[in-house]
């Protein structure tokens, strides 16, 4: 049995508004496909997926940019941070592809039908990103993510909580204790919160320098306040199934290929035909 969102009950937000356990592509599905790139973007597509994960970085003169790293060494032929470049000379890099950067508005508009995880990498690219987000008119379908609560605040301040935010670092932490002595945790932003403290899943790793995160009790700590459970980076068919059999509501993987071959199997793959 998958987790407990089968409908999405957040203020004003339709991003967990689909059936079934969600499947993220991570950054589109790195280990198959060029990373944050077009590529990436239709690969997912391609293959059904309805929710993909990236990150977001600012060019010099405020485009906002899909890449993980705050350079571009790594994943494509240039070099430098992208802080540093125009949009114009961005443009001009090309990825492992073999094609340029992607805008999160060229994301949003040329992929209408996918949903966005968006890791906010920075702290100067939370505004232009909610811009983007504003003009697309997608912020029913899109949740912002981040390590920094901080960011995370502004967010659902400048938002007053309408567009959707996984947990941040103290908040799961908070989160995490509770689970393990069974405490209040009102620190804790929920769906059923009000104004810009409303947050709708909690996004994490099995375990963290070797203490299990993802446990019955933590599931069931986040179901009680409405939080879906999102579990990252898992690639092997063996812990999907586990997790899911754990009652958690999303996979994040970097294998999409494998994920939907889990999920098929299990009866649990709800594919989006409409690409």
């Amino acid at each position: 049995m998958h987790g407990l969102l089968t409908e999405d009950r957040s203020r004003g937000s339709g991003y967990l508004g689909l059936p079934g356990p969600i499947a993220l592509a991570h950054r589109g599905g790195s280990a198959e496909v060029p990373e944050n790139s077009r590529a990436a973007l239709e690969h997912a597509a391609g293959l059904g997926y309805r929710y993909f994960e990236t990150d977001l970085h600012r060019t010099a003169d405020g485009v906002v940019v899909l890449l993980h790293d705050p350079t571009v060494d790594r994943t494509t032929d240039g070099h430098g941070p992208l802080a540093e470049l125009s949009w114009a000379q961005a443009a001009r890099l090309r990825d492992r592809s073999g094609g340029r950067l992607v805008r999160l508005d060229e994301a949003l508009s040329d992929f209408p039908r996918l949903r966005f995880n968006l890791d906010l990498k920075e702290d100067s690219v939370v505004g232009p990103a909610l811009r983007v987000v504003a003009e697309a008119g997608a912020g029913d379908r899109v949740c912002l993510a981040s390590f920094s609560d901080r960011r995370l605040r502004v967010a659902r301040r400048v938002t007053d909580g309408r567009v959707a935010t996984s947990l941040g670092r103290r908040e799961t932490a908070l989160l995490l204790t509770a689970a393990g002595v069974g405490g209040p945790v009102r620190a804790v932003p929920t769906p059923s919160g009000e104004g810009p403290r409303r947050a709708v899943c909690v996004q994490v790793p099995p375990s963290h320098r070797g203490i299990p995160v993802v446990t019955p009790a933590f599931v069931r700590r986040a179901h009680e306040l409405g939080l879906a459970v999102h579990v990252w980076t898992i690639d092997d068919a063996p812990t999907i199934h586990r997790l899911l059999d754990l009652g958690v509501d999303g996979i994040v993987t970097d294998r999409p290929t494998a994920l939907r071959d889990v999920l098929r199997a299990r009866g649990e793959w709800i594919a989006d035909e409409g690409f």
